[in-house]
Formats: structure tokens, C-alpha cells, sequence
């Protein structure tokens, strides 16, 4: 059995094209398209359709990709049993987190891991998009809410409840609302995952849903900070990013016996029988310093 250029298939195949499985492999688009057409021309079959704007597997190809994956999972595994007995990971640790994410909580964490691992460089891709992680060669994120995708694995990182707040300077312009009701007279600064302007809140078992009129919608927790900071409306934000503001009284909670409810931040990465060394002692590292 020859294994050359199967690797090269599968990740054509996961990446979608040959272009950016070529930049993945860190190899020439030429020899990704060479190496694949080798692989068909041993086989005698062909593969994979190309056009300019998709790339299709045949129905040869499909099977051929499923049986190639799980084995190359298991050399692949069996390489990474290996490596955990390193008693120090090195390389390149790719993480992706959301804009908010990697501005507040993780330059810490990173500072100190690679302060821990010297021979470690981590390369952080902050941005609200979706990373396929697969696709786009990411070792780890750090994503907020549940998990949807089977094929990761989640693991919890963080709680922080997300509450109310306005700042000083529009409190003592506009007051703060008594009851969720009141919301409706007041400029709020709104989240655009919240369908329909509305908010939920709830107290001892009483729950109110009530309108959430903005003229400002933003798609990040810290560009809703930054608005409620200087005095644009009130706003929904998780405690890790205002706990300096409020303590200063920079930032006021604004019906603080209502709560909206709690945001989980996990660690996801593709489900496998061994986790890489570098990636486990990242979210070792980040639980420690969360504890310390």
C-alpha cells in the first residue's frame, strides 16, 4: 500500500479546493493538483470533478475519502501518542475567539504560556466570522454558547454573567428605568444575535419580555461597551468586560435584581483519540490562570 498523496487528497477534499489546501500544506497549488492526479492515475479512477467555482468528489472519490480518513486518523493518532510523551510541546498553536475574547481575556493567558513553553509561538485569529477549524488549519477556539458541531469537542473555559448597564454620565442625563417596561423610553444599545429588538429577563420566577429600541446595533460585546461608555444608551455586557468600570463607577447596573442570564465560554476543537500536547497545555494554562 502507498500512502503518498492520500493525505494530500484528504485535505483537498476537507479544505474544498486546491488552492487552499495548497496554502494549508504550505506546499505549491502545483504539486497538490500533481500529487492528486498521481494518486488517480494509480488508482484508475477518478476522484474528484473540477471546475472553476467547485470542487465535487465522484462517487469513487467519497468512499475512497472515508476509508483514507480513518486511516490516516489512526497513523495520525498513533504520531500523537507518541508526541504526549514529550515532556515539552513546541511549534505553532493557531487559536481563533471572538474580537472581545482575544482583546480582554486571552493576551494574559498567552502571555504566561509562552513565558511556561519558550519553544512555543501562538498565533491568534480574532474575528466575529465562524472559523471552520478543519478547513482553516486552527488548532483551537474559544466560542460562546453551546456546541452545535458533533464532530468537536467542547470544553467549558468560562461563565460570566452578562447584565445591564449605562454610564454615569447617562444616568444622570436620563435616569434609570424602574422596571423592564421602562426599557421602551430609553436608548439601548442592542446586540444583533437578539431577534426583534426584544430582551428577556426574569426575576425570582417572574420573566418580562420587553422592547429594546436602538438606533445602535453591534455584533460584539466590546463595541457595545464602547457605546454604553460614552453615554449612547444602555447596553448588555458580560461582567469580565466591565468589572474595572463599574468598581471606578464608570459604569452604573441598570436593573440589577433582573437578570438577563450567564455566558459560557468553551474550548472547542475536532473531536480525536489524542489531544495534541501544545493544545492541552494551552487550556491547562488558561484553567490555571482563571483560578489564580
Amino acid at each position: 500500500m502507498q500512502l503518498d498523496g492520500i493525505d494530500i487528497f484528504v485535505k483537498v477534499v476537507q479544505a474544498g479546493s486546491f488552492t487552499k489546501a495548497a496554502k494549508l500544506l504550505g506546499m505549491p497549488l502545483t504539486t497538490v493538483s500533481g500529487k492528486v492526479a498521481l494518486l488517480e492515475k494509480r488508482l484508475g479512477v477518478t476522484l474528484l470533478h473540477r471546475t472553476t467555482r467547485k470542487l465535487n468528489l465522484t462517487e469513487a472519490g467519497e468512499a475512497y475519502f472515508r476509508r483514507c480518513l480513518r486511516v490516516l486518523d489512526e497513523v495520525e493518532a498513533a504520531e500523537k501518542e507518541l508526541t504526549t510523551k514529550r515532556s515539552e510541546p513546541e511549534g505553532t498553536l493557531r487559536i481563533t475567539s471572538t474580537i472581545d475574547v482575544g482583546h480582554i481575556i486571552l493576551p494574559p493567558i498567552i502571555k504566561e504560556y509562552l513565558k511556561r513553553y519558550p519553544k512555543m509561538r501562538v498565533e491568534l485569529v480574532a474575528t466575529n466570522r465562524l472559523v471552520d477549524l478543519i478547513s482553516e488549519g486552527v488548532d483551537l477556539a474559544i466560542r460562546i454558547g453551546s456546541l452545535k458541531d458533533s464532530t468537536m469537542v467542547a470544553r467549558r473555559f468560562l461563565e460570566s454573567q452578562a447584565s445591564l448597564w449605562a454610564s454615569a454620565a447617562y444616568v444622570k442625563k436620563h435616569g434609570l428605568p424602574k422596571h423592564p417596561r421602562d426599557l421602551e423610553k430609553h436608548q439601548c444599545i442592542s446586540f444583533s444575535a437578539e431577534k426583534n429588538n426584544n430582551i428577556r429577563l426574569s426575576r425570582q420566577g417572574e420573566t418580562q419580555t420587553v422592547a429594546f429600541p436602538s438606533r445602535i446595533v453591534v455584533d460584539d460585546m466590546e463595541s457595545t461597551k464602547a457605546f454604553v461608555m460614552q453615554g449612547d444608551g444602555i447596553g448588555l455586557i458580560p461582567q469580565f468586560l466591565c468589572e474595572e468600570e463599574a468598581r471606578q463607577g464608570k459604569l452604573i447596573p441598570v436593573l440589577p435584581q433582573w437578570t438577563w442570564g450567564s455566558l459560557s465560554l468553551s474550548f472547542v476543537y475536532p473531536a480525536q483519540r489524542f489531544v495534541a500536547p501544545k493544545v492541552q497545555s494551552f487550556i491547562e494554562c488558561a484553567l490555571k490562570s482563571l483560578k489564580d
